[in-house]
């Protein structure tokens, strides 16, 4: 596995989500990652079989291509710098700190940090189809997409050696 903060195969967050579940017990975390210069970085703060928590940090990227996550719901809760969510039909709503969006499976979207700041996004999942795919995305075409792939515009992160919360 890599570095917990450059994810970048199923198989590494499948194995970062696994060393974050605590079957029976309460799994405590501090919201704090590394903010990267280029590209995102994921950090696995907890994790159960149904549900995960990830602080996302974007420089001026985001997930680009608009697409829906078939069998999860999930939210984005910005902490640091704007995220402007683009929908499939032009629409447009640019969110700040402490503000957030809930994301129904099937939902289409992108979206991109503005310029300026560090992107960090608290980003809570949840299966919304029991036994479904966590990692199952699809793009608007229909077809399957991986979120960490050129399609989706990814880019290996840089590390600013800064970090976003406590350390």
């Amino acid at each position: 596995m890599t570095q917990p903060n450059l994810l970048s195969t199923i198989d590494d967050y499948q194995a970062a989500f696994e060393s974050r579940y605590a079957e029976g017990r309460p799994s405590f975390f501090a919201v704090t990652g590394p903010l990267p210069l280029t590209g995102r970085t994921d950090t696995v703060l907890a994790a159960t079989p149904a549900m995960t928590v990830i602080l996302k940090g974007y420089a001026e990227s985001g997930e680009n291509t608009l697409h829906a996550h078939t069998d999860e719901d999930h939210v984005f809760v910005v902490l640091q710098g704007e995220a402007n969510f683009h929908g499939p039909h032009g629409e447009l709503k640019t969110i700040g700190p402490l503000h957030g969006v809930m994301m129904p499976r099937g939902t289409f979207y992108r979206f991109r940090a503005s310029p300026g700041q560090p992107l960090v996004m608290l980003r809570i999942g949840a299966a919304a189809v029991e036994g479904g795919n966590m990692f199952a995305r699809i793009g608007i075409d229909g077809r399957e997409m991986a979120g960490n792939s050129k399609e989706n515009q990814h880019e290996e992160p840089v590390l600013s050696g800064e970090f976003f919360g406590p350390r």
